[in-house]
């Protein structure tokens, strides 16, 4: 297989190679000045309807290579601006220089010209989704991180999930799963659990391998986030919003081979090309196929992902957007283990000390599912004037499973089966479980209509948005399960890994009258109005007011029999939100303050027959954002203090209810954040994090009072990376970097009865090399180069990658 593998790499590198290098085309180049003579930055300049072309840095410069003979039309773009077009004529071997002039002055430009800072890739200082409206990251005070596509191309990354490693404060805790459902990865957020749930601001749950075939960028949005966003798809340590890629004026794309480590094998394309240029439609084509296999024995994952979208612009004032992501495959979950014993009772008391086999999978063979989501989107925009406009959008997506979920847990010597209660502590045994999945499915539904405008209210500017969102959830989930199929020595002494197989477990579950069923058959409604207002008081100081009002119906939960359905409830929440901003330096510094609000729909009654109310989040944050000289150094530092109150536990003052609830727990969570986002020296970029997390419950149940959460992850982590690429002479385009990720260590069960256990602290270093040619790009890529074993976990300890290898070459058209 490896030697099929690095054949076929070679003859497409050789291929690529030759169709780059059988032409030597010319070079058009110029500069773009703004109407009072200075230069402007970060335009867009092409030749129409070929696909090629380049922005303009920031002293206005352009340059386009490998323009073939012949008659074209340049273009000049951008957000806000009139376009500009010239006839050009390119003979042989000629090169040609082209220059602009565009109406706009260098401050009506930098008002709107979204790309602004560009020279740091690396950075965004705007976004169209975190407030809903189009405002600066030093305008806004939320705290958020934006991980963009050159991040992506510079470290060979393939997965949002992989991508996450550059957002700071962010750890990931179980890899995804492909589960109907619930099986998207889970990370951690200044203490709280967090998914990758939305997709360009709405509903876009992916529960298998988040490929990132289509991603243009994600951002990382901090803190407590319904306001905006509502409960549903958020949690309290944030939001992950996925960017696609958008269809543009123009024919081309790109096409990429990869291979690499434990047979890595993946294609991926993207293609650009207009439907009707009379009419203004384009349309987009991203797609991947992607198989890699594992460290571990009987571990993979194969898929392919397809994302169409097109792009009809009707005229000046209406445009509709449609795509989709459709994502098909197979995998089998990667060993991970439980700990249903209290862990005091296993003689040891972190991961490293475990003795379990880093590379065993404990199956005889593959214990597969199937695994498949298709998600479609559409949305209309309408311009009223060149202060109001309508975003109306839709998403409709389905993810499905049904497999096998086999999974571990330990068990202490003197478990009684064993036959030696009175043994010393310690766990020489693993039992071997599953929870499968029987065709199991989840329908999310959402309609979101946004008004935008910006007016004067005297002298002070506003910039409002206006919302109602609706979103449906209809679950037809089904899990089934066994506690045991056997236990097995831990270590491998005298154990037979290999009857444990889908015949045999399949023989297993036939052989159990009764097997252990839990349905999710359940419907919800979410209905939602929001309104925010981002105020400017002066030039200097801003302010943000904003309020939702959420009303949650719940249906009940019922099973496939048919059965009525229990537990219907409705709820009712506002939830406000505000901000300030004040920038001593202009455009460069800003001082921040935030209140923010989260909140989580309970059902239930107390000890004393009351319903419970929804459970509330509330923050606190404060901070310093910048954006220094010309954009190459921006970065934030800020310090929060988020209090959940209305936990529910359990209730010890009535001996006759032992399961009473009283509604009265909190959770307090603190810490502070710091980014670097740095482009110091032409072709460096830095990208650096450092996050601190303190929490413990409060008000709890005498087994947690004061500790910390243990799904909370580690309570101090770090990112860096670091990466140059010449910019000039006989190395131009040739790039590498390296960083890697800290985390200490994470007490993943902590309490009185349980004991402690830990996950030790790790560092992860990883580093890349590449070449980017106009026609072509090659690269390469190791993770984990030290060969470390670390283990990440929700509740559990899962062994994390070994060091892999992996190369890759693309050819653009």
């Amino acid at each position: 297989m490896s030697q099929i593998k690095l054949s076929s790499f070679t003859l497409l590198f050789t291929f690529v190679t030759l169709l780059c290098f059988a032409q030597q085309p010319a070079t058009i180049k110029g500069t773009v000045n703004t109407s009072d003579g200075k230069p402007a930055a970060y335009i867009t300049i092409g030749l129409k309807g070929k696909g090629l072309g380049n922005v303009t840095n920031d002293k206005g410069i352009f340059e386009i290579q490998r323009v073939k003979p012949g008659s074209y039309v340049l273009r000049a773009s951008g957000v806000g601006i009139q376009s500009i077009e010239k006839s050009v004529t390119i003979n042989a071997g000629e090169n040609k220089t082209v220059d602009f002039t565009i109406s706009q002055n260098s401050n009506q430009l930098n008002e709107v010209n979204i790309n602004k800072g560009k020279a740091n890739k690396y950075g965004a200082p705007n976004s169209d989704y975190v407030a809903k409206m189009l405002i600066s990251n030093l305008e806004n005070p939320q705290v958020y991180t934006t991980i963009t596509k050159e991040t992506f191309n510079d470290q060979l990354i393939f997965s949002v999930d992989d991508a996450t490693r550059n957002a700071v404060g962010i750890q990931k805790m179980w890899e995804s799963t492909g589960r109907g459902g619930d099986g998207g990865a889970y990370y951690a957020s200044r203490g709280f659990i967090v998914q990758s749930k939305l997709r360009n601001g709405i509903a876009g749950n992916v529960t298998s391998r988040n490929d990132a075939a289509n991603i243009e960028s994600v951002e990382v949005i901090k803190g407590p986030s319904a306001t905006l966003f509502g409960s549903t798809l958020t949690s309290y340590g944030g939001l992950i919003n996925r960017i696609t890629k958008k269809p543009f004026e123009g024919l081309g794309g790109e096409v990429t081979y990869s291979a690499g480590s434990y047979d890595l094998n993946r294609v991926s394309t993207d293609f650009n090309f207009p439907v009707d240029k009379v009419s203004h439609i384009y349309a987009r084509i991203n797609a991947s196929y992607n198989y890699k296999g594992s460290f571990q024995q009987n571990v993979f994952d194969r898929g392919f992902f397809v994302a169409p979208s097109l792009a009809y612009k009707v005229n000046d004032k209406l445009d509709f957007t449609f795509d989709a992501e459709i994502a098909n495959g197979s995998n089998t979950l990667k060993p991970f283990v439980f700990f249903y014993f209290p862990v005091k009772d296993l003689g040891f008391d972190r991961a490293d000390q475990a003795g379990i086999p880093y590379d065993k999978s404990f199956t005889g063979g593959v214990m597969k599912q199937k695994y498949n989501s298709t998600t479609f989107f559409g949305q209309a925009n309408y311009k009223f004037n060149k202060n109001w406009s309508s975003h109306t959008s839709f998403s409709s997506s389905y993810s499905f499973s049904n497999g096998r979920g086999t999974y571990l847990f330990l068990v202490p010597n003197n478990y009684p089966p064993l036959g030696n209660p009175t043994a010393a502590p310690g766990a020489d045994f693993i039992s071997r479980a599953d929870q499968s999945t029987d065709n199991s499915k989840l329908f999310n539904y959402e309609v979101q209509q946004n008004f935008n405008g910006t007016f004067n209210l005297g002298s002070i500017k506003n910039r409002l948005v206006l919302g109602l969102d609706y979103l449906r959830q209809n679950s037809d989930q089904l899990f089934y399960s066994i506690d045991s199929f056997d236990l097995t020595n831990k270590n491998g002494t005298g154990a037979n890994y290999n009857n444990f197989t889908e015949t045999n477990l399949a023989a297993f579950y036939a052989a159990i009258p009764n097997v252990p069923k839990y349905p999710y058959n359940f419907k919800t409604n979410t209905y939602s109005a929001y309104a925010s207002d981002v105020i400017n008081l002066t030039d200097r100081l801003i302010a943000l007011a904003a309020i939702r009002v959420d009303r949650f119906d719940n249906k009940g939960n019922s099973d496939r029999a048919g059965s009525v359905p229990q537990g219907a409830y409705k709820q009712t929440v506002f939830s406000p939100k505000f901000g300030l901003v004040f920038q001593p330096i202009k455009d460069q510094l800003s001082l921040f303050a935030n209140y923010q609000n989260g909140f989580n729909n309970l059902n239930g009654i107390d000890y004393k027959g009351e319903a419970f109310k929804p459970e509330q989040a509330n923050q606190i944050e404060g901070g310093v954002k910048s954006n220094l000289f010309d954009g190459k150094l921006t970065g934030s530092v800020s310090y929060y203090y988020i209090k959940v109150k209305d936990i529910v536990r359990g209730y010890n003052g009535d001996p006759s209810n032992p399961n009473a609830q009283i509604q009265d727990g909190n959770k307090i969570s603190k810490g502070i954040e710091t980014e670097i986002i740095a482009n110091p020296l032409n072709g460096l970029n830095i990208i650096a994090g450092f996050a601190y997390n303190d929490n413990h419950l409060q008000n709890a149940s005498p087994d947690v009072e004061g500790r910390r959460d243990a799904y909370s992850a580690a309570p101090y982590s770090a990112n860096l990376w670091i990466s140059y690429k010449f910019a000039a002479g006989s190395l131009r385009g040739f790039g590498l970097g390296a960083g890697g990720n800290y985390a200490s260590d994470n007490k993943i069960v902590n309490s009185v009865s349980q004991g402690v256990f830990i996950l030790p602290a790790y560092e992860v270093f990883n580093a890349s090399v590449f070449y980017d040619y106009p026609r072509f790009r090659i690269g390469a890529k190791v993770d984990n180069f030290t060969n470390q074993k670390y283990w990440t976990g929700y509740s559990t300890m899962n062994p994390q990658d070994l060091r892999t290898f992996t190369g890759s070459v693309t050819y653009k058209f």
